[in-house]
């Protein structure tokens, strides 16, 4: 019997996951979890062979409950509406078994989980090719300075947090306008979460 927990926000879809998954002979849904704090702790109770995982969840989202359980034994399979490449890229160095899309056929679900039983990975098609166009242009320390521009810190509180020059923060600003073609600050993080390049 494969046992699964399930961690999805949306408590009708949570309950109809369940339902479906349940009707399958040789599968048992023995936990499900509003949020990745939950999940996790589920993980841990039940030890669970399959681990189903939204992205967008409260409090803990699916790819950093993911990132957790990295080195369990409990296969995660992300299922989401977001066919985002970052978030893709973020949940493959994650370890996940499987990445689909909400939308599939939900007979296609039960197929998916017992592949990867028996040691396959299954990934949305329509991501595969994203995978390769799109990697994130910004250096580490470029992503950094992005990343605190969007926590709403101006040129000077960036610069004292990460012991930089204002000038050299500035500097860092407008190379990530000019690398990611965009006109303003606003345009920069906004198109760094459509892709799911934050953190």
């Amino acid at each position: 019997m494969i046992q699964i927990v399930i961690a999805e926000d949306q408590q009708m879809l949570l309950g109809a996951l369940g339902s479906l998954l349940n009707l399958e002979d040789d599968m048992e849904v023995v936990g499900k979890a509003t949020n990745g704090e939950e999940a996790l702790t589920l993980v841990q109770k039940h030890q669970p062979d399959v681990c189903i995982m939204d992205i967008e969840m409260p409090g803990m989202t699916g790819l950093e409950a993911a990132e957790k359980l990295k080195d369990t034994d409990s296969k995660v399979i992300i299922l989401t509406t977001f066919s985002r490449s970052g978030y893709f890229q973020r949940a493959l160095k994650a370890g996940v078994k499987g990445y689909l899309l909400k939308d599939s056929p939900s007979e296609e679900l039960a197929s998916c989980i017992r592949d990867i039983m028996s040691g396959k990975r299954i990934y949305a098609p329509e991501l595969m090719d994203d995978v390769y166009s799109e990697e994130n242009p910004l250096t580490e320390r470029e992503k950094e300075v992005l990343e605190l521009v969007a926590d709403g810190l101006n040129t000077k509180e960036i610069a004292d947090q990460l012991s930089l020059k204002t000038g050299t923060v500035r500097n860092y600003i407008s190379t990530i306008l000019e690398k990611l073609d965009v006109k303003n600050r606003i345009e920069a993080i906004t198109q760094s979460k459509e892709k799911g390049w934050f953190k």
